[in-house]
């Protein structure tokens, strides 16, 4: 930098000859050196103030910019990262046909410890017995004070119990998110939904996994992030199945019955709207099965699936519908019915004397075992085994549940003429309420054969034919007449034409030889309206007993019968049929002359 002599030589040469002062041209020259120096300092410190101006401006928008992203999404814990495959919890939700809810996700907390981080274990324990009252404050004080690093207290908690652990204030109780199953009704419809478990599980998350019922049918449906979250409707109508579920239980404990059960079906569909087993359970705090003793005393037996039963005179009406599509009998043809009816040392017996002959509609409305195997005699082993299979009653049912492949139909594995005669009125061969909900259904629908199922379908597709449609016709019009004037009168309920037959077996006894005297299986297969027919309802009842009279009576018509009678009452209207009177003969002119 160049700088200005304060003296310089010339001009004081010059001021000397004017007689000007040396001196002032030294000051001026310094005042102009200072300013200079002083407008330098003033630019670089202005040009400093910018930049920091500069800089304090970016770390604000940056600053402003992270607090707007983090406000904008959910809060989450740090997590460290791990090795391994992730455990999904995500689950659909399961809805009844209406979309109501029957089994969501909740989210919740699980509560752990970690002995080594706690202050007081001894007081922790203590803590945690009062919250938890089923849990053993000893057994706490041990795995706190031991040698355990890690341990689950509970797997699931309330927010209530949560915000009392956290009063405790112990560093070692740590806390994990947590999803459950719930299901919101209770045990309604629970042997349908089975119940669901923790499959998989870590502090973070758990898998939620099925383990009976369409949990676990569709538990890879239900669990699969490739459905959307699309909730897997079932053809049960919630309202229907407590419907069901109520007047069964009242029947149940009226009857002094050691169980109970009841399937309702769409006749063309094949749509269980209503399935109800007593007892019941919550799956929210699903019991553990039974490990010794009869399966059937355990409340999560399916006895509409998995119990196999003689179902009695309930059988007669495939007998006739067989006979009838063969061309051997018509309503009208004369059986006869004389007893007993002797074969070999074996005697077939009525209920009462029906005189030595019916006709094939009173074989029905009186539900004679003689007229019924007289009928079976003439169509012959073969055939009857030929037409019971095609009516599914050899098989397991396909419904989807998971218990349904332990429900398979007991049969003889020989078929003389005795076990012809003997299956033609329900004895000799078990089966579940479901297989003859289907097979009345079958039957009286028009005559096509119906797949049950538990899941809501939007289209139906015509099955087999096994029985003309005017045969199918002429069965419900035999049931109309039981209910009318024969063994299941008490199932009448004005406005809806109820037809169904009755069926009273003896229960076999355990070790298989023979029969209880006092122990039956009362069933009543339904078929409502029955000119112009929807639904199918099968009441089974497991040793009922009614002890309103002078002497304890078993039969189904004063049993399972009323039972049914009253679910129709009710659950009719719920379904969306109106009572109508029901439709008489066209009325004639008689001429009659003087």
């Amino acid at each position: 930098m160049t700088r200005t002599p304060l003296r310089p030589l010339a001009r004081i040469l010059s001021a000397r000859e004017k007689g000007e002062n040396p001196d002032a041209i030294e000051r001026e020259n310094i005042r102009l050196r200072h300013e200079a120096m002083r407008d330098k300092a003033r630019v670089r410190a202005e040009g400093r103030l910018l930049l920091l101006g500069l800089a304090f401006l970016a770390a604000f928008i940056t600053v402003g910019a992270r607090m707007g992203v983090l406000a904008s999404t959910e809060p989450a814990e740090p997590q460290t990262a791990a090795t391994g495959a992730s455990i999904i919890a995500q689950r659909s939700d399961i809805t009844d046909r209406q979309g109501r809810i029957l089994a969501t996700n909740l989210v919740t907390h699980s509560l752990y410890a970690q002995p080594q981080l706690m202050v007081d274990p001894a007081r922790a324990a203590s803590e945690l017995a009062a919250i938890f009252p089923d849990l053993d404050e000893t057994r706490l004080k041990a795995d706190f004070t031991g040698k355990r690093k890690f341990l689950w207290v509970k797997k699931k908690i309330s927010p209530e119990q949560m915000q009392l652990v956290h009063e405790i204030g112990d560093p070692g109780l740590l806390f994990g998110p947590r999803e459950m199953r719930l299901y919101p009704n209770g045990a309604i419809a629970s042997h349908v939904l089975g119940g669901a478990s923790f499959g998989r599980e870590g502090v973070h998350s758990a898998e939620v996994v099925g383990v009976a019922g369409v949990e676990k049918t569709f538990d890879g449906w239900l669990r699969d992030p490739a459905n959307g979250g699309a909730p897997l409707a079932l053809s049960l109508d919630l309202t229907i199945q407590s419907t069901v579920e109520e007047v069964l239980y009242g029947g149940m404990k009226l009857l002094n019955a050691k169980g109970a059960t009841a399937v309702l079906m769409d006749v063309h569909s094949g749509e269980v709207v209503a399935l109800a087993s007593l007892p019941d359970f919550d799956p929210n705090t699903r019991p553990a099965p039974l490990l010794k003793g009869d399966p059937s005393d355990s409340p999560l037996f399916n006895r509409a699936v998995q119990g196999v039963y003689e179902l009695g005179s309930t059988f007669k009406i495939f007998t006739v519908a067989q006979a009838m599509e063969l061309g051997l009998v018509n309503p009208s043809t004369m059986v006869e019915t004389k007893g007993p009816m002797i074969w070999g040392r074996f005697k077939i017996r009525d209920f009462h004397n029906y005189g030595p002959q019916l006709s094939v509609t009173d074989v029905i409305v009186k539900s004679s075992n003689i007229g019924t195997a007289h009928i079976a005699k003439e169509i012959g082993g073969v055939r009857q085994q030929e037409f019971l299979k095609a009516l599914g009653m050899f098989d397991p049912t396909t419904i989807e549940l998971v218990e349904a492949p332990t429900g398979k139909p007991l049969r003889p594995s020989k078929w003389p003429e005795i076990t012809t005669l003997t299956v033609s009125y329900g004895h000799g061969i078990a089966a579940s309420p479901l297989h003859l909900a289907a097979a009345y259904a079958s039957l009286l629908n028009g005559g096509t054969r119906i797949t049950p199922t538990i899941l809501k379908r939007d289209k139906v597709d015509t099955g087999a034919r096994l029985v003309s449609e005017g045969t199918s016709t002429i069965l419900r019009d035999m049931l109309r007449q039981v209910v009318v004037r024969g063994t299941a009168s008490f199932g009448e309920v004005p406005g809806y034409s109820v037809g169904g037959k009755t069926g009273t077996a003896d229960k076999p006894l355990a070790n298989g030889k023979g029969y209880h005297k006092d122990k039956v299986i009362a069933t009543f297969a339904s078929v409502f309206p029955s000119n112009d027919p929807k639904y199918v309802l099968v009441v089974t009842l497991d040793e009922p007993v009614e002890t309103s009279g002078t002497e304890p009576r078993r039969t189904a018509g004063w049993t399972a019968v009323p039972v049914g009678a009253e679910i129709i009452r009710r659950a009719a209207p719920l379904l969306g049929l109106r009572p109508e009177l029901e439709p008489m003969a066209e009325a004639g002119v008689i001429r009659v002359r003087n």
